[in-house]
């Protein structure tokens, strides 16, 4: 199932999904010749982010821009499973290619209304640190987290000049200088991590919480799958306890270690690059980048940021 020398090529220098599937004409007409193709009930469309998620009966349709055969993320998801970590089981033999697009199918859990187990989460996670690079499926992306465009943020300051005014800039430039070591930093240690570990990414099924999406596999220190939930309460409004219960199950706190917090810091600067970007064309994603640079202004008012 995994290579040898693990994933490699050209392909590697990218994540599995690294951009957005917006146009939803497209993805409904290709989960409907998935399903057509496959023998499935008519998909109906529930909900879309990077990806587009279809329900077909006791079956879900993924639908996506992929940088590589949709098949290999069922390759992931058995190798993940072979190594005790909880996510969801593909439905084998159904995926392919349809109009241009990745579309995958994975069995259907029925979510219950129950607060995340952060301690099982934080046993998936470690897991996912011990899987060797080796045992993943031969040419699934694992790439350093350095090539992802949302951590360009050179790119994304001069492409948002004319949005940040000079307080704002200072803070977030003071940010980046203060983590300038961080690409060095990430190629040092380096694991197979998950790459996008917050609540969003993790369902809440009958049989506990299940790691999905894993779209942005990547190879870096552990402290990379703990920065988001180390900022989780300070900056987004989250429990405290979250982060101590993805500890107590990890094994490890790394809630002091300078890498740590570096990157959540930085991811912090990139969430609001990026709902800059998207202000531009959508009014909710205007005022919610709004919220964010009152952080960055140091405004001691400053309110707790949305997913939004």
């Amino acid at each position: 199932m995994g290579g040898a020398d693990g994933p490699s090529g050209s392909a590697a220098r990218r994540p599995f999904v690294d951009r957005a599937l917006t146009d939803l004409a497209l993805a409904d007409r290709a989960a409907e010749a998935a399903a057509d193709r496959w023998g499935l009930p008519r998909p109906h469309r529930l909900r879309v982010g990077m990806n587009a998620l279809y329900g077909c009966g006791g079956t879900v349709l993924r639908v996506g821009h992929a940088t590589a055969p949709a098949e290999l993320a069922h390759r992931l998801a058995e190798v993940m499973i072979e190594h005790g970590v909880a996510t969801v089981s593909p439905v084998d033999g159904l995926a392919g290619t349809f109009e241009g697009v990745a579309v995958t199918a994975w069995q259907r859990e029925q979510a219950v209304d129950v607060a995340i187990d952060w301690v099982a989460v934080g046993r998936s996670v470690r897991r996912v640190h011990e899987v060797p690079l080796a045992a993943l499926p031969s040419g699934y992306p694992v790439p350093s987290p350095q090539v992802f465009p949302w951590w360009d943020f050179e790119a994304l300051l001069a492409e948002s000049a004319d949005l940040l005014d000079e307080a704002a800039l200072h803070g977030l430039r003071s940010a980046l200088d203060r983590h300038a070591g961080w690409r060095h930093e990430v190629g040092v240690g380096a694991v197979v991590c998950h790459g996008d570990v917050h609540p969003g990414n993790v369902l809440r099924s009958a049989n506990g919480p299940l790691l999905i999406d894993w779209d942005l596999l990547c190879t870096a220190p552990p402290a990379w799958d703990h920065a988001m939930l180390t900022s989780y309460a300070p900056r987004w409004g989250g429990d405290p306890a979250v982060y101590r219960a993805f500890a107590d199950g990890y094994g490890a706190s790394l809630a002091h270690d300078p890498l740590t917090i570096g990157l959540a810091r930085l991811r912090n600067v990139a969430a609001t690059l990026m709902r800059l970007r998207a202000g531009r064309t959508d009014p909710v994603a205007r005022a919610e980048a709004e919220r964010r640079l009152r952080h960055w202004r140091d405004d001691p008012g400053a309110p707790a940021w949305t997913a939004q």
